[in-house]
């Protein structure tokens, strides 16, 4: 494989490490940020102190803050921005983006007001398919990835080609495995909703809940996520693999994960507001979890525990009581949700 040049959209920690597996795998690397004391604290210390304290990254890794000299000759562009800010970043990067470059981003949410995922967001502001657009997800954190530990993930496009030139610019034999998968909305849908049962696995380990309630939570969840999922087109296949169940598992189990940090700050009696300023991070749970109300209700699918973490977060209802508010609920049948997953168009045939 040839080498390419590559534009990185944000530095923050997931940007940095998916830079450092583009360096160590040849290409060589732009990563724009907005703050030139980063930018200098990259190029001429070779840390990104903030986010990745104790990391030291490769010479192939560039920084710059200025958003047309990180793409204006880059073959391929990874968005890493907050779902919050992708729309605003891509618009300003658009004009620069060369028009065959490959695009494909990391960014797990949903654009808060119009409800759309970052591939819709991305196609629409820089004028492409979005059946091009490739979205990478899967269980990792930034933490050990920049370490060089052993990670799987997932590339996903609906152009199979897009993500096979996608899964070739990560894939590496030392650390980084990549898979792809036809499904978009799925492995999308998956990545973003996690966040949410993330938040409620640091909730009940803060509320000091055991195995079995976070392995109900997780398992609960999941059924969640397929559910919606389903709704807006995925493949409920798609939900146990990497971006579904592995995802879910990582996040939902390690103090890596922000979400978790924040759920467990939740349970301790912090306020929202004051989370979210200890955190010094962006927290896509929080966000999700607003989207995720408004896309059930749309969407008719029953998710009481992202209803539960909702009144949580914009409500003021105190964690124990969504505790038995989810306990409380009216007995059902497990396996009816399962055939109903099955009547989803993707299984019929």
């Amino acid at each position: 494989m040839a080498y390419k040049k590559i534009a990185v959209i944000v530095a923050g920690s997931w940007g940095t490490a998916l830079s450092r597996v583009l360096a160590d795998n040849g290409h060589q690397v732009k990563l724009w940020t907005r703050n030139p004391v980063q930018a200098d604290e990259i190029n001429n210390e070779r840390r990104n102190g903030k986010f990745l304290p104790g990391a030291v990254l490769p010479k192939g890794i560039t920084a710059t803050t200025d958003i047309s000299d990180a793409v204006k000759d880059a073959e391929a562009v990874l968005f890493v921005a907050p779902s919050s800010a992708m729309r605003e970043v891509a618009r300003q990067a658009s004009s620069y983006i060369r028009k065959d470059a490959l695009i494909i981003h990391a960014t797990k949410g949903f654009e808060s007001d119009t409800l759309k995922r970052m591939s819709t967001v991305l196609a629409e502001e820089l004028a492409r398919p979005e059946d091009e657009v490739v979205v990478l997800s899967g269980p990792s954190h930034a933490e050990e990835v920049v370490d060089r530990h052993p990670t799987t993930i997932v590339v996903a496009s609906k152009e199979i080609g897009c993500a096979e030139t996608a899964q070739d610019l990560f894939m590496n034999d030392a650390y980084f495995r990549v898979y792809t998968n036809p499904d978009l909305i799925g492995v999308e849908t998956a990545g973003a909703i996690k966040n949410i049962i993330a938040l409620g696995a640091g909730l009940s380990d803060g509320l000091g809940f055991g195995d079995n309630a976070k392995a109900a939570l997780i398992t609960r969840g999941l059924a969640e996520i397929a559910r919606l999922g389903a709704a807006m087109g995925a493949n409920p296949l798609t939900f146990a693999g990497l971006a579904g169940v592995g995802d879910l598992i990582v996040t939902c189990t390690s103090q890596h994960s922000r979400n978790w940090r924040a759920g467990s700050m939740l349970a301790q009696g912090l306020p929202l507001t004051d989370v979210l300023e200890r955190m010094g991070m962006v927290v896509e749970g929080v966000r999700t979890t607003k989207s995720a109300h408004v896309l059930a209700a749309r969407h008719n699918v029953e998710m009481p525990i992202t209803d539960q973490l909702y009144a949580v977060l914009f409500e003021g209802l105190s964690p124990d009581k969504a505790v038995g508010a989810l306990m409380g609920r009216v007995r059902t049948h497990e396996i009816e949700e399962i055939a109903s997953a099955s009547r989803n168009k993707w299984l019929k045939g």
